[in-house]
Order: C-alpha cells, then sequence, then structure tokens
C-alpha cells in the first residue's frame, strides 16, 4: 500500500512507521529508539573491540550488520542507519577525530571567514560509503515481517546549527560562546557557513535517500541552546530550505533537537513532517504546540528504561495516553538509549507497545 503527502513528489512506502510520519492510519503505534544500536547492546561491543566508530561507519558491510542486528533484536519497526552527524565534516576539508571522555574533536575550528571559504562543497561523493550500507539494510529488510509489514528505513543528517557549532567550537559546548559570536558578527562568514553545509547536506540526503531510505531524519541537537529570537534571525531559514529540499526527494523528514520546549511553536514554520520531542515537555503538550497539523515522535525519558518495570510500564503507557489514539505518533525515547541500559528493558517497551493498540 503506497501514501502520498503534500510536498513530497514521489510516493512512499506504506509502511507502520511511514505511514504514521505521514499522519495516516495504523493498527498500532510504530517504535524505534534514537541509538537502538549502541554501546549498551552486547553485539554492538563485540563489534567495537575491533573496530572504531569511525571504521564502523566508513565500511558499509559493518555499518549494516549494526544496524541490522539491532533492529532485529529489538524488534522494533525501523532501523536507523550507523553513521555519525560529522561525517561531512571530512570532503568538506575538516579533520576531526573521536577522543576518549573528550568525544568529536575539530583539530582547526572554522571561525574566519578565511576559514569558512576554504570548506568543499564538491566532494560529497566521498560519503558514498553511508548509501552503500542503506542499500545493504533496504535489501535485507526487502520481505514483510511475520506481522505483514515492511520495516522503515531511516537515513539522517545533522541541522545546519548543530553542524556548524560542532565546526566553530571545535567540539561539544555547553555555552557555544564561539558559535553565537560568530553568528551575532553580522558578517559574511554565517551565511556562507549555512550556505556550504545546505549544499552538502542536500546532496548526502540524495544519495541516502536514492539508496532506499524512506525517511530522513535531520538532527539539531544543539539547537535548544538557542533563544527564540536567535533562532528566528540565524536558523530557521536554512533549516526550513533543508527539510524543503530533502521532502522534495520523496521523503518525509524528522526533525529533532534536545531541550527545545520553548523553540516547538517556531518549529511550526519549519514544515518538517514530524518534529521529535524530548522528555521535558508532555507529549500532548508537545503536540498542541507544534500544532495537530504535524506529527510527533517521543519522548519518553531515556533514564526511565532504568527504573523497576512497574514504572517503566506507567509512563510508556501514559505517552500513549498523551498521543489519544491521533494518527502520528510515532514512539521513542526523548533522546538515546545511553550506556548501561538494559536490552530487556528496551525489549519491555516494544512489548508494551506491541501490546497496544493505536
Amino acid at each position: 500500500m503506497e501514501a502520498t503527502t503534500p510536498g513530497h513528489s514521489q510516493t512512499t512506502t506504506g509502511s507502520r512507521f511511514v505511514r504514521a510520519c505521514l499522519r495516516q492510519p495504523v493498527d498500532r503505534t510504530p517504535v524505534w529508539f534514537l541509538r537502538q544500536a549502541g554501546r549498551y547492546m552486547p553485539e554492538y561491543m563485540a563489534v567495537r573491540k575491533h573496530h572504531t566508530l569511525l571504521e564502523i561507519c566508513r565500511t558499509p558491510q559493518i555499518a549494516a550488520e549494526v544496524t541490522i542486528t539491532a533492529a532485529e533484536r529489538l524488534g522494533v519497526d525501523a532501523a536507523i542507519i550507523f553513521a555519525d552527524l560529522l561525517l561531512p565534516f571530512t570532503p568538506m576539508g575538516l579533520d576531526f577525530e573521536f577522543v576518549n571522555g573528550e568525544g568529536p574533536v575539530v583539530h582547526q575550528p572554522v571561525r574566519s571567514l578565511e576559514h569558512v571559504q576554504a570548506l568543499r562543497t564538491d566532494r560529497a561523493d566521498e560519503l558514498i560509503y553511508v548509501s552503500q550500507a542503506i542499500e545493504k539494510v533496504a535489501k535485507h529488510f526487502t520481505a514483510p515481517r511475520a506481522d505483514g509489514d515492511t520495516l522503515g528505513i531511516i537515513g539522517f543528517i545533522g541541522a545546519p546549527f548543530t553542524l556548524a557549532s560542532y565546526m566553530i567550537e571545535g567540539g561539544s559546548s555547553r555555552n557555544y560562546v564561539e558559535t553565537k559570536k560568530l553568528m551575532y558578527a553580522s558578517d559574511a562568514r554565517w551565511p556562507l557557513l549555512m550556505e556550504k553545509l545546505l549544499t552538502v547536506l542536500t546532496a548526502y540526503a540524495k544519495q541516502q535517500v536514492e539508496a532506499g531510505t524512506d525517511v530522513i531524519q535531520i538532527f539539531d541537537s544543539w539547537a535548544g541552546a538557542l533563544s527564540v529570537a536567535d533562532y528566528r534571525q540565524f536558523c530557521l531559514a536554512p533549516t526550513r530550505e533543508l527539510i524543503q529540499r530533502v521532502q522534495a526527494m520523496g521523503v518525509p523528514v524528522i526533525y529533532f533537537g534536545v531541550d527545545t520546549a520553548s523553540l516547538l511553536p517556531t518549529f511550526r514554520e519549519l514544515g518538517a513532517d514530524v518534529i521529535g520531542l524530548d522528555w521535558r515537555v508532555p507529549l500532548d503538550e508537545g503536540w498542541r504546540a507544534i500544532g495537530h497539523a504535524t506529527a510527533v515522535q517521543g519522548n519518553l525519558d531515556p533514564i526511565t528504561l532504568f527504573a523497576p518495570d512497574a514504572i517503566l510500564e506507567a509512563r510508556v503507557k501514559e505517552i500513549l495516553a498523551q498521543a489519544e489514539g491521533r494518527p502520528g505518533h510515532i514512539f521513542n525515547l526523548g533522546h538515546g538509549i545511553v550506556p548501561g541500559t538494559s536490552v530487556e528493558s528496551v525489549l519491555r517497551v516494544v512489548e508494551i507497545i506491541r501490546n497496544s493498540k493505536a
């Protein structure tokens, strides 16, 4: 069964997950998890004993296996390709690495006009290894499952602000001082950086869609660091442009950020098909703020997975009740699964969802 939605130039698959993205009726709420292939899972840790994070990302066979293993182990409704937000930095001419205890480190932060001008936009094809992994995953999940549904395949890219913040800060940040200083400077640097990121991210998303993704998720992980005024002035237009470009490829777009409750009314203007909610706002309140013309994803606190079963079940059912059976809810966490989480707790959430009818 195929479905279309205004703004999407091609038909999309009729999987439970995609139909929910398009706010169409489903037999039950679809579920998947941010970082469902991660350091909480023994199968993934076994792979990490022999390969670095970047080696996994850049080796299609391994990235596909990690993606498939997690989706099948958990019995979720969608598989998100194993990759990293910062992969486009390398073809743009920006070296980075992951340092234990620090996370990603960009050795030469982008702060001057010369630095921005030097960023390349003509080598996105070097990211083809991600598309090759997607092709393997899509081929593996071609056949319907026992319940008759096909698994959704999710590709992803970073949003312009979040990628720019990593470039400018040189890594993670608490206050984003250098990023905001550059934004506020009102010179050529920020507009040019946004333009270059849009060029690369559009090409990167196109590769993923052509490889077989059903949906693209855009991670704006650090958008919550911005005031409403700053988001509107510096980020709304390029983010909306990126979303529109991806939708024109014929797939729905999920837009997700952390600690963004104050920005939810502004997110109405993005035109995304789905907005991801973190756990800091009740799902029904967040959905009202965005507007029911948009689907939502979320929003269990990842640390609830450490709670006793009675509390875990109550929180999951509370979120389902807040959705009120309205078409367009995808169950997920409010952020990623953290190391040390019990796989059994994740499986328990899937079981509760499966036993709940939309």
